[in-house]
């Protein structure tokens, strides 16, 4: 008798978002977490981004119907620096801002006044920038295998194991390289081309993702795969992706070849660095440098805030960290 088997995305759905999921149980982003994203870093994030999303409302001619919608927004710490900001954009309105997140429990700590849920809002997306930070790298994925030929891997329990089984790979309109190593692999993103070609038909007006991102995905499959599909768990990278699903992240590399072939080339491609550069982030460390200056001799809060400002923006502009990261933008 044949042993059922389970697509390797499907897979991944469990482990991370299952009845007793990585992110359904204890997974979280924080210091107290398993990870950091640049929302944690502190409040600089989500300051820079508070400017741009004023200007991308301004440009728009301030639509009243304006809303910044988060998807993956975890417990809300990029909502609550935004809104901290006071961008003119969210000016006694913070139900503009939508913080989707699947996890109930990380819906609870959302801060007051944003619309939280678990899904997309219904309806047209007209006027809305969808933001997406280290998201689109942990939507289940299906994986390529190159044994003679590519096929797919699927995945069987084995008592307490859980083990890879081979079977034949439709045909995909991935760009594969006739030829790989025995044992290569390459990540197949449907659910991520199915995001962004929601948004583009829904008619979201910008989409800006944050993520690792590599322009091709035939660059990975020529690289060691444990490179690019990843485990956490408390800060260090975990176990193989394969064991004791539901106790660690499971992430891998954002394919943006994949994507443009839902919904075209994105209208700008930056690095992280560049894109906070851009955005005015050095103009707000200058103030709080300021703002420690005025205020070292007997600092108050104000100061307090201005010198962690340049601790921020070392980390949050690190070439080889998070400044590294790719911001991928585009306008529908």
């Amino acid at each position: 008798m044949s042993r059922p088997t389970m697509r390797f995305d499907d897979f991944v759905e469990m482990a991370l978002y299952g009845d007793e999921g990585f992110y359904t149980a204890t997974g979280a982003a924080g210091r107290r977490g398993d990870f950091i994203t640049s929302p944690e870093v502190g409040p600089l994030f989500g300051a820079v981004l508070a400017g741009a999303l004023d200007r991308w409302w301004y440009e728009m001619g301030e639509p009243a119907d304006f809303r910044v919608i988060e998807v993956g927004a975890g417990p809300g710490t990029l909502a609550r620096s935004i809104l901290a900001a006071a961008p003119r954009c969210l000016a006694g309105a913070p139900e503009r801002y939508v913080a989707v997140e699947t996890s109930a429990t990380q819906r609870n700590l959302h801060p007051p006044g944003v619309q939280s849920q678990p899904d997309l809002p219904a309806g047209r997306l007209r006027h809305a920038i969808v933001v997406a930070n280290e998201l689109l790298d942990n939507l289940p994925f299906r994986l390529a295998v190159f044994d003679g030929s590519w096929r797919e891997a699927h995945v069987v329990a084995e008592g307490e194991r859980w083990v890879e089984v081979l079977r034949p790979l439709d045909p995909t309109d991935i760009e594969l390289p006739a030829r790989a190593t025995h044992g290569a692999r390459a990540p197949l993103q449907d659910r991520g081309r199915a995001f962004v070609a929601e948004l583009r038909d829904r008619d979201a007006a910008r989409v800006v993702v944050f993520d690792y991102v590599t322009p091709r995905t035939a660059e990975l499959s020529r690289r060691p795969w444990r490179e690019w599909l990843r485990t956490f768990r408390r800060h260090e990278r975990g176990e193989h992706y394969l064991r004791a699903p539901g106790s660690q992240d499971i992430t891998v590399q954002v394919c943006l070849d994949q994507l443009a072939r839902s919904v075209g080339e994105p209208d700008a491609v930056r690095s992280q660095a560049q894109f906070l550069q851009l955005w005015g982030i050095d103009d707000l460390v200058d103030a709080g440098r300021q703002a420690w200056a005025d205020g070292a001799a007997r600092p108050d809060l104000a100061a307090l805030r201005g010198r962690s400002r340049v601790r921020e923006a070392e980390a949050l502009l690190d070439p080889h960290g998070l400044g590294g990261f790719t911001v991928v933008e585009w306008t529908f």
